[in-house]
């Protein structure tokens, strides 16, 4: 197993640059969110944004932390319940996002989406603008699905995968080069007898074998796993951008990625 350096040195030559943050990176157990946490990823990303990359930040924890302001313990069933749930935590999730940012010299701005606004043709034409517009200005777009309206996504049946799938469509509208999944775990891990648990540092190409390494996420306050991740990552890869999971809680991680570090697992990007 290597950590394929020579895959990894291209990275630090990437322009824009999507991160994705999951649930569980920033919110605790107990629904309410690790400001310990959120401050130290804002000002990990603003040395990245200040380094010249292009950076769009696609961020859950909007339920969560209605739920931690609501004194709601458990994840509701209830659809109905959900979005009331992130009604109240988007407005706290997003300010605290500007307040931070804004300490480092950034602007944000917020971009709540659904299904249909990767469907459309006019609100794909209308977004893609958009987020040039944004990234050009040297704002940081923070991206979220629409929890309030759209009611497909918040349904555990139809679930995006806790943002993955949704960063994904958002790699593909502003072309992005990386895209960085930043969960609780080191990266994809080889879960054989033979394997013990290894992190694989390196993924030439996503197939049947990758997706059989992985579990299904067991309950929680996010919606995603391994196999929503590699899903993400696949469609990524086969657009022409690098993928990267990595944990999200390690300090410095979206600079150690971004500075050709073996960080996480890599996903090559298929040639185009």
């Amino acid at each position: 197993m290597h950590t394929g350096q020579k895959f990894r040195q291209a990275l630090p030559e990437s322009r824009r640059v999507v991160i994705k943050i999951g649930s569980r990176v920033i919110v605790q157990a107990s629904g309410r969110p690790d400001m310990r946490r959120i401050r130290r990823l804002v000002s990990d990303i603003a040395r990245a944004r200040k380094a010249g990359y292009e950076i769009v930040l696609v961020s859950s924890g909007a339920i969560a932390s209605g739920m931690e302001a609501l004194g709601i313990r458990q994840r509701p069933t209830v659809v109905s319940d959900l979005q009331m749930c992130a009604a109240v935590g988007q407005g706290r999730l997003i300010s605290e996002y500007a307040e931070l940012f804004g300490k480092e010299s950034l602007l944000v701005g917020q971009l709540l989406l659904t299904h249909d606004d990767f469907t459309r043709k006019v609100n794909v034409t209308n977004l893609r603008r958009t987020m040039d517009h944004l990234l050009r200005a040297g704002v940081i777009p923070i991206v979220n699905e629409n929890d309030v309206v759209a009611d497909e996504e918040v349904k555990a049946d139809m679930s995006l995968g806790d943002n993955d799938y949704l960063a994904s469509l958002v790699v593909k509208q502003v072309r992005a080069d990386l895209l960085i999944l930043l969960s609780t775990t080191d990266g994809l891990k080889d879960m054989s007898e033979a394997g013990r648990n290894r992190r694989i540092p390196l993924v030439e190409s996503i197939n049947r074998e990758t997706f059989r390494l992985v579990a299904p996420v067991k309950g929680g306050l996010s919606k995603g796993g391994m196999d929503s991740k590699l899903r993400a990552a696949k469609s990524c890869t086969e657009a022409g951008c690098n993928v990267v999971i990595a944990n999200g809680r390690e300090n410095d991680v979206v600079n150690s990625i971004l500075t050709g570090k073996d960080t996480g697992t890599l996903f090559v990007a298929s040639p185009t």
